[in-house]
């Protein structure tokens, strides 16, 4: 089932983080970043805006597991957030997926960071009266802690995704977070920590994307107030 977009999730998402004790992290040795967790409104079919052809970006690539294939299809439909595809030729990062998001410029918080890399990454112009609240904090492996403003994109929107930075953007429904097999955990052997995977479409989302996402459904969606913070990441993301 498809979750409605309409002014009642509007009015639960910006209630459930009014009363979330938010985690803030401060981290001296770690640079401060933010990604927009834009809500928008799709339909069935309509999973992607892409500058690019995305077989190129598949070949090659290392699968996670046997029928896997990195495809984000059937993900539409409803209430969704946007979800990013980042270019191979990206020197951070490159060829992962991602909400759209990057480092704090001087001046800038978190929500003024988000809302600029929403424009430069996938040509969206949202103001500040759009902002719903704030995640909890995530640090990263590569020497971030990670802001996640959650945006509400007040309808479909129409998406220019910058090819030098973004292969596709993706409109993925709400409801493809509470798939049955969602989240999965696993453990690795560098760390104590267990790694959280989210199912959607043909691929896995690991963190911090991943564990961004598994809080907007915990906290947004279900009203539960875990934490994230302390879910791991896979070795490929920890440079």
């Amino acid at each position: 089932m498809t979750v409605t977009y309409d002014d009642g999730l509007r009015d639960q998402v910006r209630a459930q983080l009014a009363g979330h004790d938010r985690r803030a992290l401060t981290d001296p040795t770690k640079r401060h970043a933010a990604v927009a967790v834009v809500l928008v409104d799709s339909e069935l079919g309509e999973d992607r805006v892409d500058p690019a052809n995305v077989d190129d970006w598949i070949d090659g690539r290392l699968m996670p597991e046997e029928g896997l294939d990195g495809r984000m299809i059937d993900v539409s439909g409803g209430a969704a957030f946007l979800l990013c595809r980042r270019t191979s030729r990206l020197s951070s990062h490159p060829a992962q997926w991602a909400l759209p998001g990057g480092r704090l410029d001087p001046g800038e918080d978190a929500v003024d960071a988000a809302l600029r890399e929403l424009d430069e990454e996938v040509g969206v112009t949202l103001g500040h009266s759009s902002v719903l609240g704030l995640l909890d904090d995530y640090p990263t492996r590569s020497g971030y802690v990670i802001t996640p403003v959650v945006i509400w994109g007040g309808g479909r929107l129409d998406l220019r995704p910058a090819p030098d930075e973004v292969v596709a953007v993706y409109r993925v429904g709400l409801h493809q977070l509470q798939r049955d097999d969602s989240p999965r955990f696993i453990t690795i052997a560098e760390s104590p920590r267990p790694v959280v995977q989210i199912p959607l479409g043909n691929d896995l989302i690991h963190a911090p994307t991943g564990a961004v996402l598994l809080q907007l459904r915990w906290l947004c969606l279900e009203g539960r107030h875990d934490p994230v913070h302390e879910l791991e990441q896979p070795v490929f993301a920890w440079k």
